[in-house]
């Protein structure tokens, strides 16, 4: 059994899993390096883990009946060996088990949906557009192999869209929500891109966004900022 490495604790959340107390416990290491990332700190898989794991499970035990479910984030929670033995481990805690994933690894999300209870899946731009946003070729190809993987289980999930103009004129968001909608996306969730602290900071301030492609049915944008 691997230990999962992690790089930050969220003791309380009401928005990481919608309807729910949750914790989140967020994975270090990511595949890809997304232009508008400001979670920097999380990227590198080898970096040294500021919490044990050990560590998150006695503060689990202690929340158990007090909290409702257990996000794993990221970074990139199925870059990580240990990641199937921490969801069985806290699901035995009693608690539901959320997802958030870029879905960079197809086969390893769908190995693992079996064990979840809920996913946040992260589309970030339509197929072809992905290399220039994440610097990863193929990384389209991925995305949208396990947003099918998803659909196809029918776990409930949210699709989140982390939008900056420069990388998503509205063109090509419009595109893009019309090809989720047409997939069967039924919940998509606009966010806005944090401004401050993004990986390449030659992409500028996020300007203006495009409130009224939000529809009121599948569509919405979350208040607040995220790095997508």
């Amino acid at each position: 059994m691997k230990a999962l490495r992690v790089g930050g604790l969220t003791p309380l959340t009401t928005i990481d899993y919608p309807g729910e107390l949750a914790a989140v416990v967020f994975c270090q290491g990511c595949p890809w390096r997304c232009r508008y990332c400001h979670n920097g700190h999380l990227l590198r898989h080898d970096a040294v883990s500021s919490i044990d794991w050990q560590e998150v499970l006695s503060f689990l035990r202690r929340r158990q009946g007090l909290l409702d479910a257990v996000v794993f984030s990221g970074g990139e929670p199925t870059l990580q060996a240990g990641l199937p033995d921490a969801v069985a481990t806290v699901r035995d805690l009693g608690f539901k088990v959320g997802l958030h994933t870029a879905g960079c690894y197809p086969e390893r999300l769908a190995a693992l949906l079996p064990s979840l209870d809920w996913v946040g899946l992260d589309i970030k731009a339509m197929e072809d557009d992905y290399p220039v946003l994440t610097g990863v070729p193929d990384s389209g190809t991925r995305a949208f192999e396990s947003l099918r993987y998803l659909l196809d289980i029918g776990l409930p999930c949210e699709v989140r869209v982390t939008v900056h103009p420069r990388l998503l004129p509205s063109d090509r968001l419009r595109t893009l929500l019309d090809c989720l909608q047409k997939m069967g996306v039924v919940s998509i969730v606009l966010q806005r891109c944090r401004a401050t602290g993004m990986l390449d900071p030659a992409l500028g301030p996020t300007g203006s966004f495009p409130e009224t492609i939000a529809d009121g049915g599948t569509v919405s944008w979350r208040e607040g900022e995220s790095a997508g």
